[in-house]
């Protein structure tokens, strides 16, 4: 049975999976260097929209993943815990899936995607507000830096679920 939590963090995950997904999915029609255009358009109208929604949400999607204690699950270095990791490391050079509990290294590979989905908002949200300024292409190559980051963990993330899948349907 699912708690309160587990509901919110759920709904959560699944709002800023869709809206990433639609993020990056459009990218590469966004058309703003230095500023919003006057007539922004369906796709960089909503990549502004959705864009600060995702920001809205990875802030309290981060606390729900993390708080009470559970942040250790998710950066098991910043808690001198980092041998789990090393252990499923270790373990998947001969084969062994690591398993999705016990702030292993699936786990750590969720809290870097969950620090590069806040990182590519803020970001992002940076590049907005300085929205006509020369700073405004500083901020567009962070965003987009970090935007590569998060598609690269996104990946990562997607795999090792499918691992998980995978494990569950031949047991």
């Amino acid at each position: 049975m699912q708690t309160g939590r587990d509901t919110l963090i759920g709904r959560l995950h699944l709002a800023v999976a869709l809206i990433a997904a639609w993020l990056v999915a459009t990218s590469p029609w966004i058309a703003m260097y230095r500023r919003v255009p006057a007539h922004p358009g369906l796709l960089n109208g909503s990549h502004v929209v959705l864009g600060s929604t995702a920001l809205v949400l990875a802030v309290p999607y981060l606390y729900a993943c993390t708080r009470a204690g559970r942040w250790r699950l998710y950066f098991p270095w910043l808690a001198g815990q980092g041998g789990a990791a090393l252990r499923d490391l270790a373990g998947l050079a001969r084969g062994v899936i690591p398993s999705a509990e016990g702030g292993g290294l699936f786990a750590m590979f969720e809290g870097l995607t969950l620090l590069s989905l806040l990182a590519t908002a803020a970001t992002g949200a940076a590049w907005w507000a300085a929205h006509g300024s020369t700073d405004a292409l500083t901020w567009r190559a962070a965003h987009a830096a970090a935007a590569q980051v998060l598609i690269g963990f996104a990946i990562v993330h997607v795999v090792t679920v499918s691992l998980h899948l995978l494990e569950l349907v031949r047991d």
